[in-house]
């Protein structure tokens, strides 16, 4: 999976740059409830040097954690937040260059090396790309300026819904849940009958993410 979700990386980069630019002075509220664009950009700049800890780890072996804290990844979010908005994009920009290029230089042995994400799983570094790719592109979504889950690559959708039906059935702290698409249906483990939940790619993966879906579905608990 890690050529495809290099690819993924690449078009959710250029995606979330684009979106970015029509984005004024990032100022506009988004679709993340108390964050404007100012914090949603340092959020995104700030991941791919977190995952760039990660390829660190991968590359040296020596344990190097995403974030030093939750307090301080918060705090660092606000501070960013304070910037102006064309250093911002710059720094969104230079980051996910930085990123691409700490990914291309790792060998096959450090590509399998265990390492930790920020909810603490215990992950092959070939999943890197994986976490950029669903930051980049689902928080293109975020910024609320035009795009939305129906613009994302189609496989991307499927894999997105086979990762959260995944990681919410072994949770199980949500409703037992059937998804159904046009495609393919998943079940998602959880407490009761199942409900069956129908729609489309984009909103089976909008509504399991925790975003706005147009379509009748239980709550869930958040994702992460």
């Amino acid at each position: 999976m890690t050529a495809i979700s290099l690819a993924w990386m690449r078009t959710g980069t250029e995606l979330f740059l684009t979106t970015l630019d029509r984005c004024g002075d990032l100022t506009a509220p988004t679709a993340l409830e108390g964050w404007t664009g100012r914090h949603l950009a340092t959020h995104v700049a700030a991941n791919a040097e977190a995952l760039l800890n990660l390829v660190h780890w991968a590359r040296t072996g020596e344990p190097t954690p995403m974030y030093t804290s939750q307090e301080q990844r918060n705090a660092d979010i606000e501070e960013g937040a304070t910037r102006p908005p064309e250093a911002l994009k710059e720094w969104v920009g230079s980051s996910a260059a930085r990123l691409a290029d700490g990914l291309a230089g790792l060998t096959g042995e450090q590509w399998s090396r265990t390492v930790r994400t920020a909810q603490g799983r215990a992950v092959p570094a070939s999943e890197v790309p994986w976490m950029r790719s669903r930051e980049v592109l689902i928080h293109a979504v975020d910024l609320d300026a035009g795009v939305t889950f129906a613009d994302l690559p189609a496989d991307f959708l499927v894999a997105l819904i086979e990762d959260i039906a995944a990681k919410r059935s072994e949770a199980g702290d949500g409703p037992a849940l059937t998804l159904i698409s046009p495609e393919r249906t998943w079940p998602v483990a959880g407490s009761g009958q199942p409900t069956g939940v129908t729609g489309s790619l984009a909103d089976l993966a909008a509504y399991l993410s925790g975003r706005t879906a147009h379509i009748e579905a239980p709550d869930l608990p958040r994702w992460l």
